[in-house]
């Protein structure tokens, strides 16, 4: 039944809320102020909105209601982290995740996704998918650029975006996804997997992200551990590494430093991206598999496993 006044892809999100364990009216009214001015929310939480000192004692009071633990966390200890955070993926692994071609459903993947909430992966209708102008680079003053680079993935929260905000997004193929994934690697950005408890609870977008703009990275920079390893690190090969310092200049987490003899890398900073590898021409660097960084996010696996 449509309702006057109420778009049709907000119907389908409070469907979608409904039907989701845990999820209370606060959640869905948080994400639907999340997603419906995200420009607002993004801009204020960066402190770069004109009305962020303004919120400021709202956002205190938000926070509070956001982090305070719930029936199904015994534990407590629930950190804002928890409820916002991204997942480190290379790019293929990155691809990947706008090439699904059925609905999935996996749930609670808590060694992939180390943190107490939104830890699932629920796609639904995932050729659906939008580019959408980085609310994090739309901030800045003197942004990166391009702006449209955050891929939305799935109903109902690409719908609810394209419908929303039709002058800062679009429809693209999994073909222009992937193009999109690929440019912004070149450009030495990292991609992330998001996921979000009041975007019900599970991963919705990719950011495409750099130090200077996002606002997650320059959280987990201050010590907020908002990203997760992509479950790899890069090892320099100090045979073939030509110290020409090329790939430092790229990356986004500071992990790489030049040596004596070579570029060494930070293993408590190095977040596993893999942009490093793709800029040294030596071929030196090399991405590797490391349980203590966590299991990477590969969806074709994690797929396969659970058919």
């Amino acid at each position: 039944m449509k309702i006057p006044f109420i778009k049709s892809s907000t119907l389908e999100f409070i469907r979608e809320a409904r039907q989701t364990p845990h999820y209370s009216l606060f959640d869905f009214l948080h994400g639907y102020v999340y997603a419906r001015w995200p420009y607002l929310y993004i801009g204020v939480g960066k402190g770069k909105h004109p009305l962020a000192k303004k919120f400021a004692p709202l956002g205190k009071f938000a926070n509070n209601v956001i982090t305070k633990p719930r029936s199904d966390e015994p534990d407590g200890g629930v950190e804002f982290a928890d409820t916002y955070h991204g997942k480190v993926v290379p790019l293929e692994s990155a691809s990947q995740l706008v090439m699904i071609q059925e609905d999935i459903n996996i749930a609670d993947l808590e060694q992939v996704i180390p943190y107490k909430r939104a830890r699932s992966i629920v796609m639904k209708n995932p050729d659906k998918i939008v580019a959408l102008e980085c609310p994090c680079r739309a901030a800045m003053e003197n942004p990166c650029l391009p702006l449209d680079v955050c891929l939305i993935v799935g109903d109902p929260i690409a719908s609810f975006i394209i419908e929303h905000h039709p002058e800062r997004s679009r429809w693209i193929s999994r073909e222009e996804a992937v193009q999109i994934l690929k440019e912004e690697d070149d450009r030495g950005h990292v991609h992330h997997a998001f996921f979000k408890d009041a975007m019900l609870e599970k991963f919705y977008a990719i950011c495409n992200c750099c130090a200077c703009c996002c606002g997650a990275m320059n959280i987990h920079q201050k010590g907020i551990p908002m990203l997760a390893s992509s479950g790899y690190v890069s090892v320099v090969d100090e045979s073939l590494c030509e110290s020409c310092g090329d790939c430092e200049a790229y990356c986004q987490f500071g992990a790489l430093e030049m040596g004596a003899a070579a570029m060494t890398v930070n293993y408590e900073v190095c977040m596993g991206c893999g942009i490093c590898v793709g800029k040294c021409e030596q071929g030196a660097i090399s991405l590797v598999a490391d349980e203590k960084k966590g299991i990477p996010l590969e969806i074709f696996s994690l797929v396969e496993n659970v058919s």
